[in-house]
C-alpha cells in the first residue's frame, strides 16, 4: 500500500542535515539552561544560597533534561532491546537513570536512601553528551561540504516558453518537453537539446575541461553548466531528480550512507562491548560494596562513571564520518565513489585494465589512409561504397568513415540491407552490390585470401593504425586505416599507476600488432588484444582466478559486463548510460589520472579510519580501569561521572576532527577540481 516518494528538492540532504544541526543545538541549550541552576542547587555551600525544598526543585528541573534532553538514549536503548542487542546509547540511558532515580528515591524517601543526590550528574552528563551530538553534527554537516558545493552549482530559475510567451519560473517545475530560453552568462537549469540557436558551454563542472564546447541544434546541454557567449533555445530531457547534477549528488549521498566492510570490526565489537561494559560495572559496584566495604553512594558513583566513559560513540563514529569525508573529497575532484566498499576497497587493487578506444584513447578516431588494392576501384570507390556499409553502424570506426566521405562530399545513400557483425565488421547490400568491411578475422572466416594485402596492412598496423579491410561484391577492394589519438594523461596515469606498483593492462579488440603499438606509445607492456566485446568479462575472470585484485576502466556497453565483472568497476564520465550503472566508481571529469587519485584517497580514507579505530579501542580499554577506581587503592584518585562524562564526548569530537583533517588532502598527481 506504501507509494513511493517523489524526490523534488535537490537539497534535501543540506535540509535534513540543517534539521538535525538546529535539533540537537536546541536539546543542549535546553541542558545547559537547566543544568546551570541544577548545579547551583546541587552545592549551596559553595555559592552562599538556600531554596525551599531544593530536592523537589532539582527534581522538577532535572526531569525534563533527563526525559526530553535525554530521550533519544532511551528510545534508542528500547529499540535495541527489541532487538536483543546493546548499543551505546543503552550505557548512557542505564548510567543516567541510575543517577536519577536514585536521587528521585532520595527525594521523595530520605528515610530509606539517605540525603545524598546525583540530580547533578545525570544532568550535566546528558548536557555534555548533547553537546558532543551538536558538535559531530556540525562536523558531518562540514563534512558533506561537497554535496552543497553541487547543489549549489544548480540556478534558482529558469525562463520557459508558455503559450508563445516567455515566464521565469522556479528551476524544479521545468517539465520534460518545455522550451527553455538561456542568454549569455546564465547557467542552464535542467539537461536538454538545443533546437534553436548556438553558443560556447562551460562544462568544467562535469568534465574538468576548461575549454568551453561549442553546441548548435541537436546537441545536448547539461544542468549547472554555464552559457557564455550565444544565446538559443533548448527542450527539456531530464528534470529535478533526473538531471546529471542530480544523479551526481544522489551517488554521493548513497556512499557517504552506505557501510565498508571494516565498519563490520566497530559493530561486532560493540555489539560485544556494551554488554560486557554492563557486566564489568555490576561487578564494580559488587566488588566495591561487599568487598571494598565503601559506601552505596560510593560503589554507585563507581557503577556510573563505567558506563558513562565506556560508551564507545568514537568506536561508532570512528568509520561513517571518514567515510563520508572522503566519498566528499572523491567528488570534490571529479570521482564518483557509489559505495564505502569501493572507497575501502580500491587501494588493495593490483591490476588495472584499461579498455582502449574511448578510455586511453579519445574516442573520436579519423581516417588517416585509405588504399585501394583493386584497379576496377580508386580510392574514392573504397570511401564510398565503406561509409554506405558504416552508415547505419554506431561504432567509433564506422563514424570516422562516414565523417571522412561527408568531408569529402561524397554522397552516402542508404544501404537496402544491414548486418553488424559484433567485434569484427559490418556487411550490407546497396542496390545489386554486397559490401564487406572488417576486421582481418572477419575476411579470414569469409575465405578471402590476403597475402597481397598482409603488408600493408602489417605497416599500417605498426604505426598504430586500426586497418578496415574493404570489399565490394567478394573482390578485395581496399583498407581504410583509422587511428585514434591517445588522451593527453593517458601516459601520465600509466606511469604513477607502475611506480605504485600495479599491474596495468590494456584490453581491446584491435588485432595484437596494432594494439602493441598503441600500448608502447602510452607505456603498457601487457595487452590483451582480439577479445570481442563478450570475452572482456571472461578475461576480468581468469585474471582474479590468478589472485589478482582488478579493477577494470571503460566507457562502453561493451564494457557493462567487465566493469561488473571486476572487483572495482572504473566507468568514464564521458560514456554510456549503462557503463556508468555498472561502475562503482565514476570519474566525471574523463581524465585517467583519476584513477591513481582514487586508489590514493582509498589508502588514505582506510589509514584515517584505522586511526580513529585504534584511538577509540585505547580510550576505552585506559579509561575503564580508571572509571572503575583501580588507581583509587594507590593515589586516592576517583574519576567522577561528570568528567567522565566530558572524557567520553571529547574522545568522539577527536575522532570527527581527525577525519575532518582529511579535507587537507590533496592528490599526488593535481588535477583540477569541481
Amino acid at each position: 500500500g506504501y507509494q513511493p516518494l517523489e524526490e523534488t528538492a535537490l537539497d534535501r540532504e543540506k535540509e535534513v542535515r540543517e534539521r538535525e544541526i538546529r535539533r540537537t543545538r536546541n536539546l543542549f541549550l535546553i541542558g545547559l539552561v537547566l543544568s546551570i541552576p541544577i548545579f547551583v542547587l546541587s552545592f549551596p555551600e559553595w555559592f552562599g544560597i538556600e531554596v525551599p525544598y531544593h530536592a523537589y526543585v532539582l527534581f522538577v528541573l532535572t526531569a525534563p533534561v533527563q526525559f526530553i534532553v535525554g530521550w533519544r538514549f532511551y528510545k534508542s536503548m528500547w529499540a535495541a532491546l527489541r532487538a536483543f542487542t546493546a548499543n551505546m546509547d543503552t550505557l548512557i540511558a542505564i548510567g543516567t537513570s541510575a543517577a536519577f532515580f536514585y536521587s528521585a528515591a532520595a527525594t521523595f524517601r530520605p528515610d530509606l536512601f539517605g540525603m545524598a543526590m546525583y540530580y547533578d550528574t545525570a544532568a550535566i552528563i546528558i548536557t555534555f553528551i548533547m553537546l558532543g551530538k551538536w558538535l559531530e553534527a556540525l562536523a558531518k554537516g562540514r563534512a558533506s561540504e561537497a554535496i552543497k558545493k553541487l547543489i549549489g552549482l544548480q540556478p534558482k530559475t529558469a525562463h520557459v516558453m508558455r503559450n508563445n510567451k516567455e515566464v521565469e519560473i522556479p528551476a524544479e517545475e521545468v517539465q520534460p518537453g518545455d522550451v527553455v530560453v538561456i542568454r549569455p552568462g546564465e547557467k542552464i537549469p535542467v539537461d536538454g537539446i538545443i533546437v534553436q540557436g548556438s553558443s560556447a558551454i562551460d562544462e568544467s563542472m562535469i568534465t574538468g575541461e576548461s575549454i568551453p564546447v561549442g553546441k548548435q541544434p541537436g546537441d545536448t546541454v547539461i544542468g549547472a553548466t554555464l552559457n557564455k557567449t550565444g544565446s538559443f533555445k533548448f527542450k527539456a530531457t531530464k528534470v529535478g531528480k533526473d538531471t546529471t547534477l542530480a544523479q551526481i549528488i544522489k551517488l554521493v549521498e548513497e556512499a557517504q550512507a552506505s557501510r565498508a566492510p571494516i565498519q563490520r570490526i566497530a559493530d561486532t565489537v560493540s555489539a560485544y562491548f556494551v554488554p560486557t561494559v554492563i557486566t564489568i560495572a555490576i561487578l564494580a559496584f559488587l566488588g566495591w560494596t561487599f568487598i571494598g566495604a565503601e559506601p552505596f553512594i560510593f560503589s554507585l558513583s563507581i557503577f556510573i562513571a563505567v558506563l558513562i566513559i565506556a560508551c564507545p560513540c568514537a568506536l561508532g563514529l570512528a568509520t561513517p564520518t571518514a567515510i563520508i569525508v572522503g566519498t566528499g573529497k572523491g567528488a570534490e575532484h571529479g570521482i564518483l565513489i557509489k559505495t564505502a566498499e569501493a572507497l575501502e576497497t580500491a587501494h588493495k587493487l593490483t591490476t588495472i585494465v584499461f579498455d582502449k578506444t574511448g578510455t586511453l584513447t579519445k574516442g573520436a578516431p579519423e581516417v588517416t589512409d585509405i588504399l585501394a588494392l583493386d584497379k576496377r576501384y580508386d580510392d574514392t570507390d573504397v570511401l564510398k561504397y565503406a561509409a554506405i556499409a558504416e552508415k547505419g553502424s554506431e561504432h567509433p570506426l564506422g563514424e570516422a568513415i562516414v565523417n571522412r566521405a561527408t568531408k569529402e562530399d561524397l554522397k552516402i545513400p542508404d544501404a537496402t540491407s544491414f548486418n553488424a557483425i559484433t567485434g569484427k565488421g559490418v556487411e550490407a547490400k546497396y542496390g545489386a552490390h554486397h559490401v564487406l568491411l572488417g576486421t582481418r578475422a572477419l575476411f579470414a572466416d569469409r575465405g578471402f585470401a590476403l597475402m597481397q594485402a598482409e603488408e600493408r596492412l602489417r605497416k599500417l598496423e605498426e604505426d598504430g593504425k586500426t586497418a578496415v579491410l574493404v570489399a565490394i561484391d567478394r573482390t578485395l577492394a581496399g583498407i581504410i586505416a583509422v587511428a585514434d589519438t591517445l588522451k593527453e594523461n593517458s601516459f601520465e596515469a600509466v606511469i604513477a599507476l607502475k611506480k605504485m606498483g600495479k599491474d596495468v593492462i590494456m584490453i581491446t579488440g584491435d588485432n595484437e600488432r596494432t594494439a602493441k603499438a598503441i600500448a608502447r606509445k602510452v607505456g603498457i607492456d601487457n595487452v590483451l588484444a582480439e577479445v570481442l566485446p563478450g570475452e572482456k568479462a571472461d578475461k576480468i575472470k581468469d585474471l582474479q582466478a590468478q589472485g589478482k585484485v582488478v579493477a577494470m576502466v571503460g566507457d562502453g556497453i561493451n564494457d557493462a559486463p567487465a566493469l561488473a565483472q571486476a572487483d572495482i568497476g572504473i566507468a568514464i564520465g564521458a560514456g554510456t548510460d549503462v557503463a556508468l550503472e555498472t561502475g562503482e566508481i565514476v570519474l566525471i571529469k574523463n581524465d585517467l589520472r583519476d584513477v591513481v587519485t582514487a586508489i590514493e584517497l582509498s589508502a588514505y580514507t582506510l589509514r584515517k579510519i584505522k586511526q580513529n579505530l585504534f584511538w577509540a579501542f585505547a580510550y576505552n580499554v585506559a579509561g575503564i580501569p580508571i572509571a572503575a577506581g583501580v588507581l583509587y587503592p594507590f593515589t586516592g584518585f576517583l574519576l567522577n561521572p561528570v568528567i567522565a562524562a566530558a572524557a567520553m564526548a571529547f574522545s568522539s569530537i577527536s575522532v570527527v576532527l581527525n577525519a575532518l583533517t582529511m579535507r587537507l588532502y590533496t592528490p599526488s598527481l593535481k588535477t583540477k577540481t569541481i
